[in-house]
C-alpha cells in the first residue's frame, strides 16, 4: 500500500518503520518542521515536506498522527484528494474525519512510544474503525501486515481504552517520577527500584492486579502509613496522593 504519513512524532516514527518493514511504500512524510520530517523520511525512504500544498495525491492512505486538536484541520485540507484518511488518536472520534470525507478510519496503536526505544510492533494491539465495512476491512488488512493483535473498536469504546491506558501507563509513570524525587532528596539511587518495578509489571502478565496487591495499605498497617505520611511532610501534594491511593487500595481489598 502507498501511505503518506502526516506527522513526525513518536507514533508516526514507529508506524512509519513498521509499514516500511512490512513492505509498504511510504510516499511522503509531512511535518511543519522540515527537519523532523526529513529525519523520519530518511529512515523510511520517503519524501519530506512541510507544506500541505506539496502533498502528492498519488497515495492510497493518509495517516494523520498529530496532536488531537490538529486532526480536524488537517483532515479538512486532505479531504479534497478523495483518498482514505485515518487518524491514530485514542481519544478522537471517527466523526472528526468523516465530516470531511466518506473514506475515513481510525488506526490506533495501544502502546506507549519513544523515538529512542524500539518496539516490537508485531505484539502491539491495533484498534481499527472505518466508516463502512470496506474501509474497515482495508485498515484491518493493513494492521494485520504489521501486528498479530488487531481489534475492531468503535469510537466510544476506544475512548474507554484510552482512559484505561492513562491509568495503566501515564499515571504510574508519574508515580515513578515521584518515587525518584523522594529518593533523590535523600541521596538514594533510582536504580535500586528498577527490579521492583519490573517484577510488579511482570506479575500483570499472568495475574489480575487485585490478586497480587502488596504493601502497607492492603495490610491496613496504620503505623507504617502514618510514618510514610510524616516523611512526606514537606510535600502536601504527595501526602494527598499517598492518602487517597492507600484508601482506594484498602477499599479494593474489601
Amino acid at each position: 500500500m502507498r501511505i503518506t504519513i502526516i506527522g513526525s512524532g513518536n507514533v508516526a516514527t514507529h508506524l512509519g518503520a513498521a509499514f516500511k518493514n512490512a513492505g509498504h511504500h511510504i510516499v511522503q512524510v509531512y511535518s511543519r518542521d522540515i527537519q523532523n520530517a526529513s529525519i523520519l523520511a530518511y529512515h523510511i525512504r520517503a519524501e519530506a515536506i512541510n507544506e500541505l500544498a506539496e502533498i502528492n495525491p498519488d497515495t492510497d492512505l493518509f495517516i494523520i498522527s498529530v496532536k488531537d486538536d490538529a486532526i480536524g484541520g488537517l483532515a479538512k485540507e486532505l479531504g479534497k484528494y478523495g483518498k482514505l484518511i485515518a487518524h491514530t488518536s485514542g481519544a478522537t472520534s471517527l466523526d472528526e474525519l468523516s465530516q470531511f470525507t466518506t473514506k475515513a478510519g481510525v488506526f490506533y496503536p495501544l502502546q506507549t512510544f519513544s523515538k529512542t526505544k524500539e518496539v516490537n510492533f508485531n505484539t502491539v494491539p491495533l484498534c481499527i474503525e472505518g466508516t463502512d465495512e470496506q474501509t474497515t476491512r482495508l485498515l484491518e488488512e493493513l494492521a494485520l501486515s504489521i501486528s498479530q493483535n488487531v481489534y475492531r473498536v468503535d469510537s466510544e469504546k476506544r475512548k474507554i481504552l484510552h482512559l484505561a491506558a492513562v491509568f495503566a501507563c501515564n499515571f504510574p509513570n508519574y508515580l515513578y517520577y515521584a518515587a525518584g524525587s523522594i529518593l533523590d532528596k535523600h541521596g538514594l539511587d533510582f536504580n535500586m527500584l528498577r527490579p521492583l518495578i519490573l517484577e510488579t509489571a511482570e506479575k500483570m502478565m499472568d495475574h489480575l492486579p487485585q490478586n497480587v496487591q502488596t504493601g502497607p495499605a492492603v495490610r491496613n498497617d496504620e503505623k507504617t502509613m502514618a510514618g510514610h505520611m510524616k516523611l512526606l511532610g514537606n510535600s502536601a501534594d504527595l501526602q494527598q496522593v499517598y492518602a487517597l491511593l492507600s484508601q482506594l487500595i484498602i477499599k479494593m481489598d474489601k
